[in-house]
């Protein structure tokens, strides 16, 4: 688990970028399904997967997106920081025991608004699975924060 780290407008810098790594087990995808209500056997079933393009079970890939939101909400800006739109593209499969390693890069700093787009891109081993793009809200120092 990530430890919160909060970034003001003002600490932010081009090229800045966190990172997380994510085990991915068969626990995260069942709880997801759940959570989610994305029940797809091709998340749940070996039987049905083996049958599948993929051969095993995958993950889903709003699980893999949301590691993106673990990092924005807690490291890269963190704490305070408002999501507002994210783009995704999705380029492989993440199978149940792979290594998820999620990269989120501030790309572009906007005054007004308080605003920063952020690439994120994730990946297994040295295959891209998901890339896209965030655009974040970010509370400037001195901002009331005391709701968080």
């Amino acid at each position: 688990m990530l430890e919160l780290r909060t970034l003001c407008f003002e600490d932010l810098e081009t090229g800045m970028s966190e990172e997380l790594v994510k085990h991915v087990s068969s626990s995260d995808v069942v709880g997801f399904a759940e959570v989610s209500g994305d029940r797809n056997p091709i998340h749940l079933s070996e039987h049905f997967a083996a049958r599948t393009p993929f051969k095993t079970r995958i993950a889903h890939g709003l699980y893999t997106a949301s590691l993106i939101s673990a990092v924005l909400g807690t490291r890269l800006p963190g704490p305070g920081a408002i999501y507002l739109s994210q783009t995704l593209n999705f380029k492989a499969p993440v199978r149940i025991g792979d290594d998820v390693k999620v990269k989120v890069t501030v790309e572009e700093l906007m005054e007004r608004g308080n605003r920063a787009r952020l690439s994120c891109v994730c990946s297994v081993g040295e295959t891209v699975v998901l890339e896209g793009e965030a655009l974040v809200k970010v509370p400037r120092r001195g901002d009331d924060m005391s709701g968080l």
